[in-house]
């Protein structure tokens, strides 16, 4: 099975983001320019829905914000988000329409398609996780390998080059990742499948598939 690109991923209607990852053929060649283009898109977002509360920081006007919660730009925090105590926006980070940013979740050059669910205790770092996925109590996106060298993306013995040494993971819409599960660099989750709890994910896990405690991969009927 070829690479997954962006297109069959991601409904790109589903964010904000839309026009920069509709640039890319992989999601991952969206991540150089999350920044910039929140800086530009953000000085256009109309007064009436958004309010800039700080450098390069957007937020909702219908947007949920604790007063504990860390925000850094280049950032845009979309309408009905919410963003609960004691969490960290890095900058370059969009979280999109009625998403959750949860208790000690870290956010840093990623994009939350609209309603994504990172609500206890999640690392976000060099992401994408599309429309209705939804991270477990703990899981993680590792986005640096242990020998500091480029991330390849792979799905059995195909392989594409990243070009990058900061690439976490690709998380296909509606996606459930298991608690306290890591999803390696340049993991790539398909539309629809479930992580099971306590998972080490590494390459591709398939649209509508189950992966399994010990790594076996069950096709959803």
């Amino acid at each position: 099975m070829a690479i997954y690109q962006t297109n069959e991923l991601f409904d790109l209607d589903k964010t904000i983001a839309g026009p920069l990852l509709a640039k890319a053929q992989y999601p991952w060649q969206a991540l150089p320019g999350i920044g910039a283009f929140i800086t530009t898109l953000g000085n256009t977002l109309p007064a009436d829905t958004f309010t800039k509360i700080g450098p390069d920081i957007w937020v909702a006007k219908t947007a949920t914000v604790a007063a504990s919660a860390l925000l850094t730009g280049p950032c845009i925090i979309d309408e009905e988000a919410e963003v609960r105590h004691g969490a960290f926006i890095r900058g370059n980070a969009i979280v999109g329409k009625r998403a959750v940013v949860g208790n000690s979740t870290e956010l840093k050059n990623c994009i939350l398609f609209d309603e994504v669910q990172a609500p206890h205790f999640n690392y976000v770092g060099d992401s994408i996780l599309g429309y209705k996925s939804h991270l477990g109590a703990g899981a993680v996106t590792s986005n640096v390998k242990s020998d500091k060298t480029q991330v390849v993306v792979r799905d059995g013995e195909d392989a594409a080059e990243t070009g990058r040494t900061k690439v976490g993971a690709m998380v296909g819409d509606y996606a459930e990742v298991g608690c306290n599960s890591v999803l390696n660099p340049g993991t790539v989750l398909g539309r629809h499948c479930n992580i099971y709890p306590l998972s080490s994910v590494r390459g591709t896990v398939p649209q509508n598939s189950i992966l399994k405690t010990g790594g076996n991969v069950i096709i959803k009927k």
